[in-house]
């Protein structure tokens, strides 16, 4: 069996790799996973959730570059290097975009950005204030490659960020679905009987209810915040992983193997974790792809209806939400670039998904 096993598991890896959409998917889903580990490390501002905000430069196209003056504060936020990394850095810096400026010994006068030909307010600043060691890079030439979003944030940084939450909420959903939907289905199709019927009626239920309407209420029973969100999308998606168990479960559970594990006297809990359940993943692997991708849709519908991730995160859904009115405004850039990224991060998982279905189909 373990060597029949292994060799399915070897064919159904080369017919993997030779499918050039489930490879570029899986190249792609592993390359966002890496950014949205690493987010602050890749991010221009790497600011806690990118939320350094310049008014006078807000709404700028892509290219746009402005040197921005950097007046360093006086405190010591304490921040260890690993949290700089994961969580961003606390920064208490103040930033001004600046159009010109003079440095005469110890002062430093400046004009602060102006946009539409206007002039801007000039202001001085006494540099003796700060120790020397805080005076390096001063002034820096600032490139936002994708452009500045309504409130002056790069729009690149938000939207490396915001990747973290999409991706990681798939992760979270689809490990809450798994447990409670292996665990049910499981049940319901071992035992059957009373048994069956009871959690049936649950997973029907619970099926009849729209998935949306389901996730908002979970989402205000519980609150709104960032792990609720997590936690309201995964209790909603179980049902059709239990479906799925389920029939697998009840196709399977009179095979031989089967058998031979109760002649030999082995309890109900191992059959199942140790002999039924191995052999039925591969189409719980194919419906996770499509869980991932549901999940990510589903987070950012609730951050667009502003009850998913709340500001100041950065997240795809609460990105649209805050520009979906400058699409006819001339700037529809600012909605359609977190757009896109929904939309290739959902392709993928679905292509992957597909891809691994057509890999574990032992008739092809």
């Amino acid at each position: 069996m373990s060597n029949q096993s292994r060799s399915l598991k070897q064919l159904a890896l080369q017919k993997f790799k030779k499918d050039f959409r489930g490879v570029f998917s899986f190249i792609f889903i592993l390359l966002v996973g890496i950014i949205s580990i690493f987010a602050y490390v890749f991010a221009p501002d790497n600011s806690q959730n990118a939320n350094q905000m310049h008014l006078a430069i807000h709404s700028k196209k892509p290219g746009f570059e402005v040197k921005m003056l950097t007046l360093p504060s006086k405190t010591d936020s304490n921040q260890s290097f690993f949290s700089r990394i994961l969580f961003g850095k606390k920064n208490t810096d103040t930033e001004i975009p600046i159009s010109s400026f003079i440095r005469d010994d110890n002062q430093l006068t400046y004009t602060e950005y102006a946009s539409d030909g206007l002039d801007g307010l000039t202001k001085s600043v006494n540099l003796s204030e700060f120790p020397d060691y805080l005076m390096k890079d001063l002034i820096k030439h600032r490139k936002f490659y994708l452009g500045t979003d309504k409130y002056g944030r790069d729009l690149l940084s938000r939207i490396l960020i915001g990747a973290r939450i999409s991706f990681f909420i798939g992760f979270i959903a689809v490990f809450i679905s798994l447990i409670i939907g292996i665990t049910m289905g499981s049940i319901a199709g071992y035992f059957g009987g009373k048994t069956d019927a009871i959690i049936m009626w649950i997973i029907n239920v619970t099926w009849s209810i729209p998935t949306l309407l389901l996730v908002i209420a979970i989402t205000l029973a519980l609150g709104k915040g960032f792990w609720q969100v997590f936690i309201a999308v995964g209790l909603t998606m179980w049902v059709e992983v239990a479906r799925v168990v389920r029939g697998q479960i009840i196709s399977v559970k009179e095979m031989q193997y089967v058998t031979a594990a109760r002649a030999l006297g082995y309890n109900d809990f191992r059959i199942i974790t140790k002999h039924i359940l191995p052999n039925i993943m591969s189409p719980i692997i194919v419906i996770s792809a499509a869980n991932f991708a549901a999940a990510i849709l589903i987070e950012s519908g609730l951050s667009f209806l502003g009850i998913g991730a709340q500001p100041p995160m950065a997240s795809w859904g609460a990105m649209i939400k805050d520009h979906y009115n400058y699409i006819i405004l001339g700037k529809p850039y600012l909605a359609v670039i977190p757009g896109l990224c929904i939309m290739s991060l959902v392709v993928a998982f679905m292509l992957i998904g597909n891809a691994m279905r057509d890999a574990f189909d032992v008739k092809s």
